[in-house]
């Protein structure tokens, strides 16, 4: 177990060379003569976890020394050395929220080891709360975006179906009807594929990962089957070459999640009216490591774009419609993973993407 950091102020030398002696073994001392000396070590170590100070320092009392410091370094417990005489800035540090506790002169070595430890509960107790206040903070600020989105993105192709349906009502020209009827097919596409991602959403969040045999072979086979109808009615050359070695152990639903959202990208952000399209994935597994390219030559992504499109509900394009949520779930599916995703790319030439992914030695939950 690490040793914890600890700080202790004083500007008698005997008392910082007895209290350095005492506790070397137990924490990782550090001993300063004067309160500029202390504010060095706490800058150069963020971890510092208890401080110690005198009261009657040369420089500055150390309840002033305290309160200066509480701003900048608000994390470690403070503790305070003084006589009775002092009882009175004691009370004030302590009320006014500078000082955890306060140890009486002369003190002995079981009265701050158990000083040490009582703040060090209360430091890690702390230090737990901030970071579940941090995660709910983001979630709850995620919940609220994730709500309006999604009513916002439900609604329009439901408001479009709506609009249709009336329009074919009071309609007796057979070819309009057929018109309205195209319309009404994209937009519930275009509903059902915002589904499937909440759907993709909802698995990667609430699910726990199963490792099992993965062969990519199999995996990409089916999706080729149904990306090989679109790119042919698009007119998109696809190109498949899967090199597997070896056993692959994964969790399956999250690479399926990652090779359709990473496809479906490719073939949705196509040049219109461009020869020569075409999408290409290429995959290269051994029983360590799964290395993916999928690569088009679409209109891309413009250079200040790329670091925000795995953020949830980001688009950056306005030339297809897309939910926001694709490039999201496959980033936090890689997240759960441990794997990586590279992005290249260029207006009007096409993007690449690399994702390297981890392999198991043996089926695991």
């Amino acid at each position: 177990m690490e040793k914890i950091k600890i700080l202790y102020i004083d500007d008698e030398q005997n008392n910082l060379n007895g209290f350095k002696a005492s506790f070397r073994f137990d924490y990782f001392v550090f001993v300063a003569a004067t309160t500029s000396q202390a504010r060095a070590f706490l800058e150069e170590h963020s971890d510092i976890r208890i401080i110690l100070c005198d009261q009657r320092m040369p420089d500055q009392t150390g309840v002033r020394f305290f309160e200066e410091i509480r701003e900048k370094h608000p994390n470690p417990i403070r503790m305070l050395i003084t006589g009775y005489t002092d009882i009175e800035a004691v009370i004030d540090g302590i009320n006014r929220g500078h000082i955890f506790r306060y140890i009486k002169k002369p003190w002995t070595d079981t009265d701050i080891k158990s000083a040490i430890e009582e703040g060090n509960k209360f430091y890690l107790t702390n230090s737990l709360l901030s970071v579940k206040n941090d995660e709910l903070r983001s979630a709850y600020d995620e919940l609220g975006k994730f709500a309006y989105s999604v009513s916002h993105d439900m609604r329009g192709p439901l408001l479009g179906v709506i609009a249709a349906i009336e329009i074919i009502n009071k309609s007796e020209n057979i070819n309009e009807v057929k018109e309205i009827a195209g319309m009404m097919d994209v937009a519930v596409k275009q509903l059902d594929a915002f589904i499937i991602n909440l759907h993709e959403y909802y698995s990667l969040k609430r699910g726990s990962l199963v490792y099992e045999p993965i062969d990519f072979k199999t995996i990409v086979g089916d999706l080729a089957a149904l990306f090989k109808v679109a790119g042919s009615m698009e007119n998109i050359h696809f190109t498949v070459n899967v090199s597997q070695t070896g056993d692959f152990y994964s969790d399956l639903i999250s690479i399926k999640i990652i090779l359709n959202n990473l496809l479906s990208n490719a073939f949705k952000y196509q040049r219109k009216g461009s020869d020569n399209k075409y999408v290409e994935i290429n995959i290269d597994v051994t029983n360590t490591v799964a290395t993916i390219f999928v690569k088009d030559n679409g209109i891309g992504i413009h250079e200040e774009y790329i670091n925000n499109i795995f953020t949830m509900f980001y688009r950056a394009t306005s030339e297809e419609t897309g939910s926001g949520f694709g490039l999201y779930n496959v980033k936090d599916a890689l997240n759960k993973l441990q794997g990586t995703i590279e992005v290249s790319s260029t207006i009007n030439e096409g993007t690449i993407f690399k994702v390297t992914i981890p392999g198991k030695t043996h089926a695991a939950k």
